[in-house]
């Protein structure tokens, strides 16, 4: 890919392709449809029957007519590319050496196999996996652009297609040319031609060794590897022993990552205590069902349907909990076995993806610093690829962008040569710590001063840029050479992508290579459904396969940069490990956060969650996929199932015997039988070959190609401008219609929460899912700390697993078939999906204490002393719990209890919305808007100024009545104890604490509410003091629950009443 050749602007269903240079006009790209002789420098020319002309059907290397013909008679008759003799091509003068052949191209029939003899040839294991896949792509496959070549005169040529750890030519539909240029660009739209020849580093030392024998392959193994026998103790240095090197060996053998369980005194006494609290619920759920209050049955049904349902949801979230482990990775192991001493680093590759909507509410230098971040890795940087993708078509993401190339090549080289962390500048420069700890170069100092006046001025021109932005143009935005920006509307624009660094021209200022980054913006039009995030990740897929194609991928949010420049590595200790790595289809990082107050007042941090939730989930079959921060095996995504590993042989029992059952008799299956993937990744290719590529990712040669390598690569098989245009050409808008994305390739769609969705699709598959918290945190994000901010994104979440829940994805229901997903796990993917709708039993039990408080009822009778352990021990239990969860955690209590809090903040505000507008999208079909949280800063005179802004929304509304309605109920019940004496004090504490159970966990939000000046919009007071009161008029003068009696009570009042 060329670095800053331009923006490459484009839609494949109008057949349109623009090139738009920095300060120059527009110009259309020429005829993608010529190639250029690497002998002689002339286009290549085409064949008597007006094809492309190919010499060598073996490589595809591009020679022209003459040079071939010149080749022929006067020289080696060999190809320069791959030393395969030239044959015979039509129209071509016989030379000596011809005699042997006849006067037909070999190609054309080369794929001629009967489907009988195919199918015999597949059980034989006679076919190789090249010749298969040749055949699909030849036979099985209709791209819909333009007739077929074989249906013409012409059958197209096809090299040949090895899909395994290397990658090299393949064919497809790839327009060729050397450069850009003018000319007609209809021309080549469904030609079928030959690829360049093979250009990735170390591929020609590949092709050299398969022609040494294995024994020689195996000697020069050997010798590499300092264990050959015949190697001459003369030649070695006495200094350096055989065991060191013996050693080193050893080490690089070893795992690269391992478990880590809990130690067993912290977890078993933890186990226990969930048996003996399971034990405990379930004798006081008898208790309180046996024990009705006959003249408040009301209010004890309700207490009874929320305590069922609590305790329905406390089971589904403790036991995935069950068996929490650690892990622990081997960095220096992972170098030692791919990164040999001399030789080029054998780490795969990664395409890191960031996505971005409204540059107004994700701030351009947030997305900067995490681009500068990513660009500075710890990682090679040919194996590095950074795509951003701007879903809302912003020329200020584009120019932000544009700008952020420009100082990488200042900051990547200051973050190497000095090892600096984080690579952020923005967060770099403001750590209040002693930047000059473990700095040892003099020069330190002053280019640290230079560099940060350099961000200094970076960011003045941002923030230039986004001013500017402020006031969109009458006409539209201009670019630089006077151009309309092709993203001006943002519903209706084609397709952008622009490659900023790259191989050709991304340089740092010291000369050294910089990761390629591109921006892309996918394209839009009315009547087509984009399906937001999910869509704009898919298209990810797409285009990275298209120009880089690393088998694993990265995805940040655009506020996510990366803490640790060592987090790429963690994750390759799991996926590139031989042992367990080909089995784990994600590695998921927990989520950090800067900018939060102290205290957390919101619980933004989540810790509860990422430490001791899905530590559990990673003992079973791994973490929940949650949006930001994950590394995934590009084969997954891709909706193939993991590899088999050797089944265990099954006992084998007589059917006399009563312990074991009856023995149930299989149908024998036919091998090879099975889903795509269900086989080892050997035979995976002979399936595929049977399926519809089309139907399945789409009609793209070049991208569906990709799909069958494994270990990656990009097929070197045509120019920049041809790779560029099938970029373009699949992410436009139509490109997924009649295909699997988003139903079982990529992310899926049918939530706003995609991520919980694609990560459950996986796990059904068999997959496993692992969990990687290094020591220094991997990424770090913003959080919204402001309430509603805060609210509206748990609102989001809610609602998205409502939508889940409702699907034909719900956990309840589907995944069975193949029951690869394992009982705790789905048990943790109900609660995923249901936690919503705890918010209706949690609304209704936090009135309750009102009501008590307000009538003089209670939910229970009076209980002796023998009935009160079971609320003792309850209690102590619940206690219990949590504090041995935050003993084998490292969870603080505080920030235990600021997640206690918000659970009922949330729940009984953002989860009851969430739980109404999923009904209403089910049955009546009404849809909202999903709202992108806003990730600016605040006041930069206060750090924390936007904890205490106010914004009103309707969330506020339900907590504020409970509070209100509590607070009054606490009033009422002390004036009625104070008016009545003291044996009114006793039932009364009961209740008191009930009441004060709920103020307590909704303090925060009370002080959310009074903000840092104690004044509160008049809005949220006169609705919340409206309901309380109405609600609580209602309850006394209604009573419902009091069992009236008609006429006089004649034992209460005596005779003369």
């Amino acid at each position: 890919m060329e670095a800053s050749a331009g923006l490459v602007a484009g839609s494949h269903n109008r057949n349109e392709l623009v090139l738009i240079r920095g300060h120059e006009e527009p110009k259309p790209l020429r005829a993608l449809s010529g190639q250029v002789c690497e002998i002689c420098g002339d286009e290549v020319g085409r064949t008597v029957d007006g094809d492309l002309f190919v010499a060598c059907n073996e490589c595809g290397f591009p020679v022209c007519r003459p040079c071939y013909e010149y080749e022929r008679r006067e020289g080696t008759q060999n190809c320069p590319q791959c030393k395969t003799r030239y044959k015979r091509l039509k129209g071509s003068p016989r030379v000596a050496g011809d005699d042997d052949e006849e006067d037909i191209d070999d190609l054309e029939h080369e794929f001629n196999i009967d489907d009988d003899k195919q199918q015999q040839l597949v059980q034989a294991g006679g076919m190789q996996n090249s010749q298969i896949t040749e055949a699909m792509l030849h036979g099985k496959m209709s791209y819909g652009r333009g007739p077929d070549d074989g249906e013409g005169n012409n059958t197209p040529q096809i090299p040949q297609i090895i899909t395994g750890s290397r990658s090299v030519p393949v064919s497809g539909e790839f327009p060729i040319t050397n450069g850009y240029g003018h000319g007609d660009l209809s021309s080549s739209l469904h030609k079928r031609v030959h690829p360049y020849p093979v250009s990735e580093p170390g591929s020609a030392k590949w092709d050299e060794k398969k022609e040494v024998s294995w024994k020689e392959r195996m000697d020069d193994w050997k010798s590499k590897q300092g264990i050959l026998g015949g190697a001459d103790p003369d030649d070695m240095d006495a200094d350096v022993p055989l065991e060191r090197g013996a050693r080193r060996n050893d080490e690089a053998r070893q795992p690269l990552s391992r478990k880590v369980s809990i130690a067993s005194s912290k977890v078993n006494p933890y186990r226990m205590v969930i048996v003996v609290r399971l034990v405990v619920l379930a004798f006081f759920l008898r208790y309180r069902i046996l024990h009705p209050v006959p003249d408040a049955i009301g209010l004890w049904l309700v207490s009874i349907i929320c305590e069922i349902w609590f305790a329905i949801s406390w089971i589904l979230d403790q036991f995935p909990k069950w068996f929490p482990i650690d892990r622990e990775t081997y960095l220096d192991r992972l170098s030692l076995r791919y990164e040999p001493e001399g030789e080029p680093s054998l780490l795969s590759a990664v395409d890191l993806f960031v996505s971005t909507v409204d540059p107004l509410k994700e701030p351009p230098l947030v997305t900067a610093n995490t681009v500068l971040s990513i660009l500075a890795v710890d990682y090679p940087v040919d194996k590095v690829s950074c795509y951003v993708s701007d879903d809302g078509a912003s020329m200020l993401t584009f120019e932000a962008l544009s700008e952020t190339a420009e100082f990488a090549r200042k900051w990547v080289p200051f973050c190497k040569k000095f090892g600096i962390e984080p690579r952020a500048p923005e967060f770099y420069f403001s750590l209040k710590v002693d930047y000059l700890k473990d700095k040892v170069q003099p020069a330190f100092v002053q280019e640290r001063r230079a560099m940060k006046r350099e961000y200094e001025e970076f960011k003045v021109r941002i923030n230039a840029l986004v001013a500017k932005a402020m006031k969109v143009p009458a006409e539209g935005w201009i670019m630089k050479d006077g151009t309309p920006w092709p993203g001006n509307n943002t519903r209706d624009h084609p397709g952008m992508i622009q490659v900023f660094l790259g191989h050709s021209g991304g340089h740092d200022t010291e000369g050294n290579e910089l990761p390629r980054l591109v921006y892309v913006s996918r394209e839009k039009r009315p009547g087509f459904q984009h399906h937001k995030k999910a869509g704009a990740m898919n298209a990810l897929i797409r285009v990275s396969a298209v120009l880089t194609n690393a088998p694993f991928m990265l995805n940040l949010d655009c506020d996510h940069y990366i803490n640790n420049s060592k987090a790429i590595r963690e994750a390759m200790c799991f996926l590139m490990d031989p042992q367990v790595g080909r089995k784990v289809c994600y590695v998921q990082f927990p989520q950090r956060f800067d900018g939060i107050d102290a205290h957390d007042r919101y619980a933004n941090r989540n810790t509860v969650f990422f430490d001791i939730n899905m530590k559990g989930l990673d003992g079973i079959q791994g973490p929940v996929y949650v949006g930001t921060g994950c590394v995934f095996r590009r084969q997954a995504l891709y909706g193939y199932n993991p590899p088999k590993g050797p089944k265990r042989p099954k006992m084998v029992t007589c059917d006399c015997c009563p312990c074991f059952g009856r023995k149930k008799r299989k149908h024998a299956m036919p091998e090879g039988a099975g889903d795509v993937g269900m086989v080892d990744s050997s035979d995976k290719e002979m399936l595929m070959s049977q399926m519809n590529f089309e139907k399945r990712f789409g009609q793209s040669a070049a991208f569906v190609t990709s799909t069958l390598m494994e270990e990656g690569g990009v097929p070197p098989s045509s120019s920049p401008a041809a790779l560029l245009k099938e970029a373009i050409h699949v992410i436009s808008c139509g490109y997924e219609d009649k295909t699997d994305w988003g139903l079982e390739l990529g992310w899926i769609y049918g939530s706003i929460t995609e991520d919980i969705l694609t990560g459950f699709k996986m796990h059904c598959r068999g997959w496993r899912s692992v969990y990687c918290m290094p020591k220094r945190a991997a990424f770090k994000g913003s959080a919204p700390i402001n309430l509603s901010d805060r609210l509206n994104q748990v609102l989001r979440w809610a609602l998205g697993s409502v939508e889940i829940f409702f699907s034909r994805h719900s956990p309840l229901l589907y995944g069975y078939k193949n029951g690869n997903l394992k009982w705790l796990e789905r048990f943790a993917y109900i609660n995923t999906t249901i936690y919503p709708f705890t918010s209706l039993p949690l609304l209704a039990y936090c009135t309750l204490p009102a009501v008590c408080l307000l009538t003089g009822k209670f939910i229970m009778p009076s209980i002796s002393t023998f009935a009160s352990l079971f609320f003792i021990a309850l209690f102590m239990s619940i206690f219990a719990t949590g504090i041995l969860e935050m003993r084998w955690s490292g969870v603080s209590i505080e920030e235990w209890w600021r997640n206690e809090q918000f659970w009922v903040i949330g729940g009984v505000s953002a989860h009851l919305f969430a739980v109404v507008q999923g009904l209403l999208k089910v049955l009546a079909g009404i849809d909202t808007n999903f709202t992108v949280t806003s990730k600016a800063t605040g006041d930069e005179d206060d750090e924390f100024a936007e904890l205490y802004a106010f914004k009103w929304t309707t969330l506020l509304i339900p907590p504020t009545t409970l509070l209100i309605i509590n607070i009054i109920g606490v009033v009422a019940g002390i004036s009625d104890a104070i008016n009545n004496g003291y044996q009114s004090w006793g039932p009364l504490f009961g209740k008191l604490f009930f009441a004060f159970w709920v103020i307590v966990h909704l303090y925060p939000f009370l002080k959310g509410l009074m903000g840092r000046q104690n004044r509160t919009p008049t809005i949220v007071v006169i609705w919340s003091v409206l309901l309380a009161s109405i609600f609580s008029l209602l309850w006394v003068r209604i009573d419902p629950f009091i069992v009236r009696t008609k006429g006089p009570d004649v034992k209460q009042c005596g005779i003369n009443c």
